[in-house]
């Protein structure tokens, strides 16, 4: 068995990061989806992410494996929901964004264990309520977020480079213990 677990990002892990997150990137264009396929998440972002201590890395046997943004605040994207809405609106919620796992690593289900692990690691620290989004076409991130127990609540529109406000539609999801 592998040695599997979190930390907190570095600046130092930026290049490796950005490797994985151009990766994404195709994958995500390969299938069709016009999610982070106009220059987002770009490197300020994730340095960003990493200034704030919010950007975490999936470590597999040292390695960098994956990479997720777990962001315990409001998120304005998800003030206005459509075809649905939110189970929980008054506690806080943590909230998983730009998650990515190295395609090395592919068929180890280690983006389940990632997302089991922020939010344990939230769990920990108060949050009961979390949520997030992924694209129509997104369909692993769907299947992620539903294997991990999130139900699907509705559409929202995130605030993203994109070619058209229909490319910016997310699938909303949430999960409350």
């Amino acid at each position: 068995m592998s040695s599997v677990y979190i930390k907190h990002a570095q600046v130092s892990d930026l290049t490796e990061i950005m490797k994985i997150i151009s990766q994404a990137q195709a994958m995500l264009k390969a299938d069709g989806s016009p999610q982070w396929q106009n220059g987002y998440p770009d490197t300020d972002t994730i340095k960003n992410d990493i200034l704030a201590q919010q950007c975490w890395v999936l470590m597999v046997d040292g390695k960098i494996a994956g990479t997720a943004t777990l962001i315990v605040a409001d998120d304005p994207n998800y003030h206005d929901i459509t075809n649905g809405q939110w189970q929980n609106t008054t506690d806080p919620y943590a909230t998983i964004h730009r998650i990515a796992i190295n395609p090395d690593y592919a068929g180890q289900h280690l983006g389940k264990i990632f997302v089991s692990n922020l939010i344990s690691y939230s769990y920990q620290n108060g949050i009961r309520n979390f949520r997030i989004d992924t694209h129509q076409l997104n369909k692993r991130m769907q299947a992620l977020a539903k294997s991990s127990g999130y139900v699907h609540r509705g559409k929202i529109y995130v605030s993203e480079p994109a070619v058209n406000h229909e490319d910016n539609a997310r699938l909303a999801f949430e999960l409350n213990l």
